[in-house]
């Protein structure tokens, strides 16, 4: 029992330490990830010291402190999505509802062949937008049932796990599908009309992640998010960020996106919404997002039914008030976020030309 303790402290200690290395490639961007997981993993070793060390050699003490460093570590990264923690989003109090925006944001599994499931949560919870990622033809055949409920559409279906659709009951305005580094990796950028006639910009985003099977590294999906940060910045829109992110939300670099674009987390002081993987319920951690501009207050963000995806669907309704920007402060970033930002973006559009160069890399907005 006591050998037990030990190796899993040190691979708490190993899980921890790579994930602060500062490189893009998988294996290391991958620490991010599990970081409950982790702290699950190193609170057993810690009971488990507790429990089988009446005694402590002088490398079982050293061993004792890293894992208390290492859990201090990640519980420094997940506590911000408790209860613990300030809330970033204020709660919408009075509520006018032509002023409400209702997004499902859904990655789909291409291969699930549940439409089914998926037509029935949007009849059901009726949001003016839904998003839908990973969505090829024979998902946009299935999913014409709702068109007549959601008349405004922008219909991107790929074979590549990177097709993406969007269906909206409020108007859209000049929508455009952009391929921002890679020919093979969509996003959409519009406007969107509220009800009230408030104009807001809505950006869905579907990057690759680093992983064996996808990109070698992240340098890709990270300067695609930070692009998009940095048009926020500049141009100080109101708006909104959501989709698959493929990163997640105590990461790095998206920390780095909040802080370069102001925009705010509803799921700080709340809760996690772990949303994938839906089959495996001990490893599961945020990778579908929505972000928005500190102009907006929250109704409600909750983690939807499983539909046969390896994702679970998102809830978020939002409430567009100018009068809680005074109660919500934007992050800053600093002279050094923005120039990190800057440099991992020249990588990101180095490696796309590289890998890509045919392709005409876009401008966001």
């Amino acid at each position: 029992m006591q050998l037990i303790t030990e190796l899993l402290a040190g691979v708490v200690m190993f899980a921890t330490l790579m994930a602060w290395v500062p490189r893009n490639e998988w294996w290391f961007r991958g620490f991010d990830f599990p970081r409950l997981q982790i702290l699950a993993l190193g609170a057993a070793s810690l009971v488990g010291f507790a429990l089988t060390h009446a005694s402590l050699q002088p490398y079982q003490q050293m061993l004792l402190v890293g894992l208390l460093l290492c859990l201090v570590d990640q519980a420094r990264m997940v506590l911000p999505y408790t209860r613990l923690w300030c809330k970033q989003v204020v709660q919408a109090t009075r509520v006018d509802p032509a002023n409400q925006i209702s997004l499902l944001v859904s990655n789909v599994l291409t291969p699930n062949r549940n439409k089914q499931a998926l037509i029935e949560l949007i009849a059901q919870q009726q949001p003016d937008v839904v998003i839908t990622l990973e969505t090829d033809r024979v998902w946009e055949q299935a999913l014409a049932v709702i068109e007549p409920y959601y008349p405004y559409q922008v219909k991107v279906p790929l074979d590549n796990l990177y097709g993406m659709h969007l269906y909206s009951r409020l108007p859209l305005i000049d929508p455009e599908v952009k391929f921002l580094l890679s020919p093979e990796i969509p996003s959409i950028h519009t406007q969107l009309k509220l009800r009230s006639g408030k104009r807001i910009w809505l950006y869905a985003l579907h990057p690759k992640p680093p992983s064996p099977t996808e990109a070698p590294d992240s340098t890709l999906r990270d300067a695609e998010l930070l692009m998009v940060g940095d048009h926020i910045e500049a141009t100080d829109q109101t708006c909104i960020v959501a989709g698959d992110l493929n990163d997640v939300a105590w990461s790095r670099t998206t920390r780095l996106f909040q802080r370069i674009s102001g925009l705010l987390d509803p799921r700080v002081g709340r809760k996690f919404i772990n949303t994938f993987h839906a089959q495996y319920p001990f490893l599961r951690w945020s990778l579908d997002h929505v972000f928005h501009s500190n102009d907006f207050s929250l109704i409600e963000m909750t983690r939807m039914p499983d539909i046969g995806s390896d994702h679970f669907p998102v809830l978020t309704i939002l409430h567009y008030d100018q009068a809680v920007e005074a109660l919500q402060e934007e992050l800053e970033a600093t002279p050094e976020d923005e120039q990190e930002a800057e440099q991992r973006i020249q990588e990101g559009q180095q490696q796309a030309q590289q890998e890509h160069p045919q392709h005409r890399q876009e401008e966001v907005g």
